[in-house]
């Protein structure tokens, strides 16, 4: 598969090979919800906590005299058919735990998949230079203009891009990630992928290429004195 490499005024300069065998050659549309349900169950906090009526900060006066007015009997307004009361039936769960797990080599294999889907139907902007010489949030604007970009986009940044990602962070629509954390649940939130060529060479060849048995064995990363 040939990728077209653009740069930042939207021109096309080259293209990028890319071996679709290696992102696993067909969409597997079921490892990819899989891989999606778990990172997104792993972002739930599981702290939800409401207060009750008698956690609500505030006057304890009575609102209005008991009789003579016509209207129903109450106290102060912390009750719950207030506004701003407290709730009927609080949660009261301090820690739930929404954690899911998936093996590392399928983790890998979702996530090199979802960028095989992205890259059939034409939504990934690879761009041979992501540089800008000041944080300006029009500069950004207008490189996103350039790649015709219309709807949400994801913009893979490599770590030490500060740039870029302090330009992008006031655009509506787009959202920053690492590019060495590109996951299936970011790329496919978002319509766009943008990312710099050094970047997505450098993720292809990275640890989410490991997905057999050296994933474990030698896995990319560790130290020579854990090896």
């Amino acid at each position: 598969m040939d990728v077209p490499v653009y740069d930042m005024k939207g021109a096309e300069v080259g293209k990028m090979a890319i071996d679709e065998r290696e992102l696993g050659g067909v969409i597997n549309p079921s490892l990819i919800k899989q891989a999606f349900v778990m990172y997104h169950a792993n972002r739930r906090q599981g702290s939800v906590r409401n207060k009750n009526r008698h956690e609500i900060v505030g006057s304890t006066r009575k609102i209005y005299k008991q009789k003579g007015t016509g209207r129903g009997r109450h106290g102060n307004r912390k009750v719950p058919q207030f506004k701003g009361g407290g709730r009927a039936f609080a949660k009261r769960r301090t820690r739930e735990d929404y954690h899911q797990d998936m093996p590392k080599k399928m983790r890998r294999k979702a996530n090199r998949n979802a960028l095989l889907a992205k890259l059939i139907d034409g939504e990934v902007k690879v761009v041979d230079k992501i540089d800008f010489k000041t944080p300006k949030t029009k500069a950004f604007v207008d490189f996103m203009g350039a790649l015709k970009i219309d709807r949400s986009a994801l913009v893979a940044l490599a770590a030490d891009n500060s740039n870029a990602r302090l330009s992008a962070r006031n655009v509506e629509d787009v959202d920053v990630c690492p590019s060495s954390q590109l996951t299936c649940f970011e790329m496919l939130n978002h319509r766009y992928l943008v990312i710099a060529k050094a970047d997505l060479e450098a993720w292809l060849a990275g640890p989410s290429s490991q997905i057999g048995k050296e994933a474990k064995t030698a896995p990319m990363g560790r130290s020579e004195e854990a090896a």
